[in-house]
């Protein structure tokens, strides 16, 4: 597979205290299946949908707290580089680029507005295998109370195209890399718990969104926002019985027109 072109989203991850209850979990909601894992890299372990690389699962490092976060990296053919851009824009670098073996190179950051992300420079590991389908990454949103910062600072260092959604009561940015839509930012509203701290809402794909939700419950899970449906797929989000936070999305029952965007 070809590198993912600059600023978009190409892996996700997340660290849980507990990998046993998260494989159980995330292999019967989303039919994933794992490799053993790997003792070099602090037991880095993949998730496969069907034959293709979906995402990671990794061991909660010692002393970390919060609840465990899907974490989603973007794309750099040069991280190095693209950390500069991200001090210079006012963002944080909680790590300097560092080498992962053969596979790549990477740093994480916080942009101004609390955000936390990662960048890839891939070597051998290109990112996802397979996006936009059940079981698979589909979709990527910003998710903050200051939209001012954020939406300077992720088209600074990545160069998105920003469209603004008309809407009344949804304040929605759709960001796009050579015209077509890579990732989105969503103002934080009333419905989101006072607490709840700006964070990346990764979607992964689902045949059935309802069925998904209860699967959710069943494993005790939390239904956070949803189900509800919506030009792009009927989705919902929720949270994990970890407390790790992300949405599902049937792509394939989509109801009502496109909005429109300026």
């Amino acid at each position: 597979m070809a590198a993912h072109t600059e600023g978009t989203p190409c892996w996700v991850d997340a660290m849980f205290p507990d990998m046993d209850a998260a494989k159980r979990f995330y292999g019967e909601l989303l039919g994933w299946t794992f490799d053993e894992g790997s003792p070099e890299f602090g037991g880095y372990t993949q998730a496969f949908s069907g034959d293709s690389a979906v995402a990671a699962v990794v061991p909660r490092m010692p002393g970390t707290g919060g609840p465990p976060a899907w974490n989603l990296y973007l794309a750099s053919p040069d991280v190095a580089a693209t950390a500069e851009r991200i001090r210079d824009n006012g963002g944080a670098l909680l790590m300097d680029p560092m080498p992962v073996g053969p596979f790549g190179t990477m740093v994480t950051a916080e942009d101004p507005s609390g955000v936390f992300f990662s960048v890839w420079q891939p070597g051998s590991h290109t990112g996802f295998g397979k996006t936009n389908a059940p079981g698979a990454y589909c979709w990527a949103e910003v998710t903050t109370r200051d939209v001012e910062h954020a939406d300077h600072f992720f088209p600074a260092v990545f160069g998105y195209e920003a469209k603004q959604m008309r809407h009344e009561s949804v304040d929605f940015s759709l960001w796009q890399l050579g015209g077509e839509p890579v990732a989105g930012r969503l103002r934080m509203t009333e419905d989101f718990p006072p607490d709840t701290h700006p964070y990346i809402n990764v979607y992964f794909g689902v045949e059935d969104c309802d069925a998904a939700i209860a699967t959710v419950t069943r494993l005790g899970g939390t239904v956070r926002r949803g189900p509800a449906d919506s030009p792009y797929g009927r989705w919902a989000s929720v949270t994990d019985p970890q407390g790790a936070a992300f949405s599902l999305i049937d792509l394939a029952t989509a109801v009502g027109e496109l909005p429109e965007f300026t």
